[in-house]
């Protein structure tokens, strides 16, 4: 071989085994490397840094790189970080949930490390005005609601509008007449059913049968007497 082709192998397996690679053949987060293995690395890729031939994920909460805009945290992805909303229990906060707020929201106070529902219907002075209203607690705050038969009215709760056929009861129009025919309907539904048992022999409800005539004789007799008396006082 020519003195000048051995120059020339020699060239290109200096280039390979010196020369940075990059691309496909290098590990996740390698920008270029000296080999396909991850310890193997000669620069990185965005949001990682070099250590020991490693490309080590940055941490960049807790840094000057975090951007995050007020009442969120920082949170470390792969490569990067996010910004996650605090709990509405904080006003600012470190972490996530409401044992990591830097001060408690209106409708919250700090209890140990924790910001806690501030119950507004527990506390002394009464937090809906009237006997029409009563509280509600909800997270962070409270609201009024009417008691029944009550409606809104601004402010206040007052009794609602109900028509005259609503005020009624079931029986309310029915008069003294329909009353006294209706019971004796069901007085007579009541002999019908002990005849029709008498009937068939039983002692106890013969009884009450003949029991039930006496005291409707008794009682027609008794009215009949009370009307011939109110008769002859109203005839003199």
């Amino acid at each position: 071989m020519s003195p000048s082709r051995m120059y020339f192998l020699s060239a290109v397996l200096c280039v390979a085994i010196f020369h940075p690679i990059s691309g496909q053949n290098c590990s996740e987060r390698c920008k270029a490397c000296g080999g396909p293995e991850k310890d193997q690395c000669l620069q990185c890729l965005a949001g990682f840094v070099l250590h020991d031939n490693l490309c080590v994920d940055i941490d960049e909460c807790g840094t000057d790189l975090e951007r995050c805009p007020d009442n969120t945290y920082c949170f470390n992805t792969h490569g990067s970080y996010e910004c996650k909303g605090c709990d509405k229990a904080c006003v600012g906060c470190m972490g996530g949930g409401p044992n990591r707020c830097k001060k408690c929201a209106a409708g919250y106070r700090s209890s140990g490390v924790r910001c806690i529902d501030i119950d507004e219907c527990s506390e002394e002075v009464l937090a809906c005005p009237g006997v029409s209203m009563f509280c509600v607690n909800t997270k962070g705050s409270f609201h009024c609601q009417c008691a029944v038969g009550y409606t809104h009215r601004g402010d206040t709760c007052e009794k609602s509008q109900t028509t005259a056929s609503e005020e009624k009861g079931f029986f309310d129009d029915i008069q003294e007449d329909e009353i006294e025919v209706l019971q004796q309907m069901v007085f007579g539904v009541v002999l019908c059913a002990l005849a029709t048992l008498a009937a068939k022999g039983d002692l106890v409800f013969t009884s009450i049968f003949m029991g039930a005539l006496a005291a409707m004789a008794g009682y027609w007799l008794s009215d009949k007497s009370d009307r011939l008396i109110d008769s002859i006082l109203k005839g003199r």
